[in-house]
């Protein structure tokens, strides 16, 4: 996070997302959202962002990298900047997220273990498959019980779905 701006005076909304390591889309969307505080505008409408706004940017990319979605942080900041303590709620949050990432290392420890399985199932397979026969492995894999909870069961899941 370095630039030639100074970070004593006010910012411009590239100048922060410079600073910050981010987009300018990406300064405009926290706005948006409610984890900066509006930017003042300056006489040619430009966004203009205080100095402070480099530690909340450090905050709102922080609390994003631990698994705090924006709606959660946007929550969280509202209920700080209105006087309250949000912290029990920030502990219980971030103790959610731990249980949350443990259950799905379990699984993909399962599912490591699972592909070794099908692997060495395979290797013994082709093993005894002359050359240039199919030894048709998908058609092994997707009969075995475990693939067909996991994929049809559950579907495949995107960062933040449960």
């Amino acid at each position: 996070m370095s630039s030639k701006v100074s970070t004593t005076r006010p910012l411009y909304c590239g100048d922060l997302a410079r600073l910050s390591g981010v987009s300018a889309d990406t300064v405009r969307f926290y706005e948006r959202r409610n984890l900066l505080f509006p930017a003042a505008r300056s006489s040619a409408s430009y966004r203009v962002f205080s100095p402070d706004s480099i530690a909340r940017m450090r905050l709102i990319r922080a609390g994003l990298s631990i698994g705090f979605s924006v709606t959660e942080l946007a929550d969280i900041f509202r209920e700080r900047n209105s006087g309250g303590a949000p912290c029990r709620r920030v502990r219980k949050l971030a103790a959610e997220k731990l249980a949350v990432l443990e259950k799905r290392l379990r699984e993909l420890q399962s599912w490591r273990r699972e592909l070794r399985s099908t692997l060495s199932a395979w290797d013994r397979m082709l093993a005894k498959t002359p050359r240039g026969k199919q030894a048709r492995l998908l058609e092994k894999f997707s009969t075995h019980p475990k693939t067909h909870t996991r994929l049809l069961g559950r579907g495949i899941q995107k960062r933040g779905e449960q």
